[in-house]
């Protein structure tokens, strides 16, 4: 006998697929007792976007979440997923913060890091690898499984001797796109178990419902543990059931040895949630099946469904759904997972939503190209390369991109100052600084400093008008924190208040566009405002390609791209238009000069908002 242990992920990746990331401590807490007694061989509750998320959406802390579970979880070892450098991120972090990172998961309640890197580069792995040791963690690394002409058997079998060389002590194959079909699974399960001699977990997807008959193959295989949720969070975009994987392997060889009566009882249980928050159960469509063609992850697929959405173009999905493939061949091959299927299919959005193809290119996408996310795959298309970096040189080969970021833990907690109270706060603003700011603010006692900084924001927005009576913002914290309500909104003297639950905003309102002569001679030089019946009919427009929200410059204390009577060149960066969490840059078609700024900077625009207009250099 040889029994299948199990890893339950429905208190990470399976919310993650199905619900958003939007599952609650408080959802959690009444059934913890009885998954910790079911025998799993660990239980998968922290890492990937179930952090950020609970800054973001759940006003939660994800350091006392971890705890938490913790606690009501001592008999089953709690399991992450840690995204090599970027750690629960978008981006690579420094190595201090890596390292002080993996510590206090450590600490606070981590036993098994499962790390993976979106490109299998093994130097994106090194420094967790290194501090998950010697914090004495259980250091699986994954690999980040897809299919392409230049993934092989070979390439996934040298990355694993190199995450058995950095100390893995287990191997897992993670197919986040449901790409795997059972007779692969079989050979690669089989020639990692011979040749690499680690105990292997296969972490399959559902969505094209291969995931089952892989699992079967896999244990035959020799795979030790394999990846379900319960049946209210499985299926779809999830893992396959748990309750059907234990029943099926029963009287096997392979027979978990799980009660399933008390699986059915905890299953009851996240059934009645789910339709208590009228939340969607996991299906297999025809959109999910032809995975095996088009290769997008499911829950990039409704990440795609949201951005179009979002755009209000939700018919372009088809044209998207073709790009996708195109742009991943152009840019070597990157597998379809956080944050390359995001920079990816952001790119593929852009492409199909301008109709011209690599005319808007993301900062993260220009940064991957450039090799600062690690070593694309594949080769990537020259005259693409040529024309997204222009002058840039690509990253030397030898150089760790990671060794890049310098940020210290000393320079983070001084930002952050008193509102931080342990490590854990430092590093979640490390991490997250905006979502982590609000949260710490909002969440200090009685709100005062929320109070203060609302104050002093305003203040220093209103550059020098009456500042807002702090008591009012006060009351507006305190309605807020204190009903249902999710925001109130009060413009006041030039400014106006937006507080929300787990934040709040304070804006500038926009001047009017002067009237008269003398008006318009005290108007910012930087900006110039025209009636379209003085506008010269040589001027020519520059529309947004996308809804999102316009800045004039890279970050806040940078100066702006260009200002009226700039003149610039064809390629020039003209501004910055963030869209789909993506900062994408806005460039010149022709040489030109900048003859009116139409937008407020940080001011929300529609597609085909006209963010300038120009005069052409001819």
């Amino acid at each position: 006998m040889r029994p299948v242990h199990i890893t339950d992920t429905t208190l990470r990746d399976a919310h993650q697929s199905l619900w958003a990331t939007r599952m609650q401590v408080a959802d959690m807490l009444p059934i913890l007792p009885k998954m910790d007694s079911v025998g799993y061989w660990s239980l998968e509750v922290w890492g990937g976007a179930t952090f950020d998320a609970a800054l973001r959406f759940l006003d939660e802390n994800p350091w006392e979440r971890l705890r938490v579970i913790k606690k009501h979880c001592p008999k089953t070892p709690l399991q992450m997923l840690l995204r090599g450098q970027n750690l629960v991120g978008y981006h690579h972090y420094s190595d201090e913060i890596v390292t002080r990172f993996v510590n206090a998961a450590k600490r606070n309640g981590i036993d098994i890091f499962r790390v993976f890197d979106a490109l299998n580069d093994i130097r994106n792995v090194e420094v967790s690898a290194k501090a998950i040791k010697e914090c004495g963690g259980h250091f699986e690394g994954a690999i980040s499984y897809t299919v392409s002409p230049v993934h092989t058997l070979d390439s996934y079998l040298e990355y694993a001797h190199q995450l058995k060389e950095l100390g893995a002590d287990t191997i897992c194959i993670k197919d986040m796109a449901g790409m795997l079909t059972p007779f692969r699974t079989e050979k690669m399960v089989k020639v990692l178990v011979e040749q690499i001699g680690l105990p292997v977990h296969v972490h399959c997807h559902y969505i094209g419902g291969m995931a089952p008959m892989n699992y079967l193959k896999a244990t035959e295989a020799g795979a030790e543990i394999i990846d379900t949720a319960v049946v209210a969070l499985a299926f779809g975009n999830s893992q396959p059931a748990v309750e059907m994987i234990v029943a099926a392997l029963q009287e096997s060889p392979y027979d978990t040895g799980i009660d399933l009566d008390l699986l059915f009882e905890i299953a009851e249980y996240w059934e009645a949630v789910r339709e208590r928050k009228k939340l969607k159960r996991g299906v297999t469509s025809l959109l999910h099946m032809e995975v095996f063609s088009h290769q997008v992850p499911g829950g990039m697929m409704s990440n795609l469904v949201s951005q179009l959405e979002l755009q209000k173009t939700p018919g372009r999905l088809p044209d998207v759904l073709q790009e996708i493939p195109k742009v991943r061949a152009e840019v070597g091959y990157p597998p379809l997972v956080t944050p390359l299927s995001q920079i990816v299919g952001t790119q593929a959005v852009i492409n199909v939503l301008t109709g011209k193809r690599w005319a808007v290119v993301p900062q993260e996408m220009k940064d991957y190209i450039k090799g600062l996310y690690g070593k694309a795959p594949g080769p990537m298309d020259a005259d693409i390369v040529a024309k997204v970096l222009g002058k840039d040189e690509p990253l030397a080969p030898d150089i760790r991109p990671g060794s890049l970021v310098k940020s210290t833990y000393a320079e983070f907690e001084a930002e952050i100052g008193d509102l931080a109270h342990s490590e854990e706060d430092v590093l979640m603003y490390a991490l997250f600084p905006n979502e982590a700011r609000n949260y710490l603010t909002l969440h200090q006692e009685g709100a005062e400093a929320a109070v203060f900084m609302a104050g002093e924001e305003v203040k220093a927005v209103m550059e020098g008008e009456e500042p807002v009576d702090v008591n009012q913002i006060r009351e507006l914290i305190k309605i807020v924190e204190m009903s249902d309500v999710s925001e109130v909104v009060v413009e006041e003297g030039g400014a106006k208040i937006s507080v929300r639950k787990g934040g709040f905003a304070v804006t500038a309102q926009t001047a009017s566009a002067p009237k008269d002569a003398e008006s318009a001679e005290a108007a910012p030089q930087d900006v110039a405002v025209h009636d379209a019946a003085e506008r010269p009919a040589a001027w020519r427009e520059i529309i947004s390609p996308m809804v999102g929200t316009f800045y004039r410059s890279p970050s806040p204390d940078a100066d702006p791209f260009v200002n009226v009577g700039d003149s610039f060149e064809e390629g020039q960066s003209l501004c910055i238009l963030e869209a789909m969490k993506l900062m994408n840059e806005i460039t010149a078609e022709e040489p030109g000069v900048i003859r009116e700024v139409c937008t407020g900077d940080a001011e929300p625009v529609e597609y085909g908002t006209v963010l300038f207009y120009y005069e052409p250099l001819s």
